[in-house]
C-alpha cells in the first residue's frame, strides 16, 4: 500500500560545508510531500560548519546533528557511520545527502512514487552538474543494468540514493557484521548498490535528473566528463585502487564463491584476458564497456600496483 505522507530520514555527510551547506539544506526542508528529518554527521572540520549547523538545528526541529565521531578522513565512513547510528525505526525510507547540491523541490516524492509504483527498493537517478561559471551537463547514469554492474560501477551519484527501510535495515545488519573491513570501502555509494543487487533487491536507475550536482576543486567524486576525468580513472586503475576495491566489494557481499567470480577474483594475467569478453556483463554504458576492455587487457600486459 502507498505510504500517505512518508516519513524520510536523510542522511547528510559535511566536512568543512560553510559554502553550500545552507542552500543545500533549504532545498531538503523544501521536499513537496514528505515529512523529512536531516541526520547530519560532521568530520571535524576547520571552517565553523559544527557551529553551524547546531545553531541551525535548534531552529529546525526536522534537522538533528549525530554528536562527534572523531575524524573520518572521507565521506565514505561518514556516511557509513550514518547508517549504524540513525534510528530507521520511525522511517519509510533512507535517502542520501551530499552538503553541496541542490534538490530538486519534487526529487523524494518522485523516488517514494517510483519505488512504490514500480515495486523496487531503492532508486537513484541522473543529476545535472553545474559548474560557478554556468556550465551544465546532464550525467546519464541511468543505461539499462545488466548482469555483473554492481560489481564494478556504483548505480550514480550516492547523493540520489533512496532505499526502502526493509532493504536499509537489511544493509544496516550487513555493514555492522562487517565494520572493520567495511572501513576500507572508498565509495559508499557502490557499496550500497553491489549490496542491494547481490542480496536481490530491485533498484531503478530513472533516466530524470533529481538535483543539480555542484561541481568545485573540493568534490571528492566529481562529475566525469572530458579527458582529466578520463585520466585520472586510468591512474586509479594503474595504482591498483580500483581492482582492489572491485575485489574487496566483491568479498563483503559474499560474491567470491560465485563461479564467475572466481574466476577472475585474484586478478592475475590470464584471469583478467578472460574478464575482458566479460565486459557487456560488467558495466552499463557503452563507451565503459570499450574502456573495460581495454583496461583489462593493459592491465593484464602491463599489471598494477598491488597494495
Amino acid at each position: 500500500m502507498p505510504v500517505k505522507s512518508p516519513k524520510v530520514a536523510v542522511l547528510l555527510a559535511a566536512y568543512n560545508g560553510m559554502h553550500w551547506i545552507e542552500e543545500q539544506l533549504a532545498s531538503i526542508l523544501g521536499q513537496s510531500a514528505v515529512d523529512v528529518t536531516v541526520h547530519i554527521s560532521i568530520d571535524p572540520s576547520t571552517d565553523g560548519t559544527e557551529a553551524w549547523c547546531a545553531a541551525y538545528a535548534a531552529e529546525h526541529h526536522q534537522v538533528i546533528v549525530l554528536p562527534d565521531a572523531g575524524r573520518f578522513g572521507g565521506a565514505s565512513r561518514n556516511f557509513f557511520r550514518l547508517i549504524r547510528d540513525v534510528d530507521f525505526g520511525s522511517f519509510d525510507f533512507i535517502s542520501f545527502a551530499d552538503q553541496d547540491d541542490i534538490w530538486h523541490k519534487d526529487k523524494l516524492k518522485r523516488a517514494v512514487d517510483a519505488i512504490q509504483a514500480r515495486e523496487v527498493d531503492a532508486y537513484s537517478s541522473n543529476v545535472t552538474a553545474f559548474w560557478p561559471d554556468g556550465r551544465t551537463h546532464l550525467l546519464d547514469k541511468a543505461q539499462p543494468q545488466v548482469e555483473w554492474d554492481y560489481l564494478f560501477e556504483a548505480a550514480g551519484p550516492g547523493c540520489t540514493y533512496v532505499l526502502s527501510k526493509k532493504m536499509a535495515e537489511s544493509l544496516k545488519t550487513a555493514m555492522l557484521e562487517n565494520w572493520q573491513n567495511l572501513q576500507k570501502v572508498s565509495l559508499h555509494d557502490w557499496y550500497c548498490y553491489a549490496f542491494a543487487r547481490s542480496h536481490g533487491y530491485r533498484w531503478y536507475i530513472d533516466p530524470l535528473p533529481s538535483m543539480d550536482y555542484r561541481q568545485h576543486e573540493r568534490n571528492q567524486v566529481g562529475a566525469n566528463k572530458g579527458l582529466s576525468p578520463l585520466i585520472s580513472r586510468y591512474k586509479t586503475i594503474h595504482d591498483g585502487w580500483w581492482f582492489n576495491q572491485v575485489r574487496m566489494i566483491a568479498c563483503l557481499v559474499g560474491r567470491d564463491t560465485d563461479p564467475f567470480v572466481k574466476t577472475w577474483l585474484h586478478l592475475r594475467h590470464r584471469q583478467l584476458i578472460k574478464l575482458s569478453f566479460s565486459a557487456w556483463q560488467c558495466r552499463r554504458r557503452a563507451r565503459d564497456k570499450v574502456f573495460f576492455f581495454l583496461i583489462c587487457w593493459a592491465t593484464a600486459l602491463i599489471g598494477y600496483k598491488t597494495k
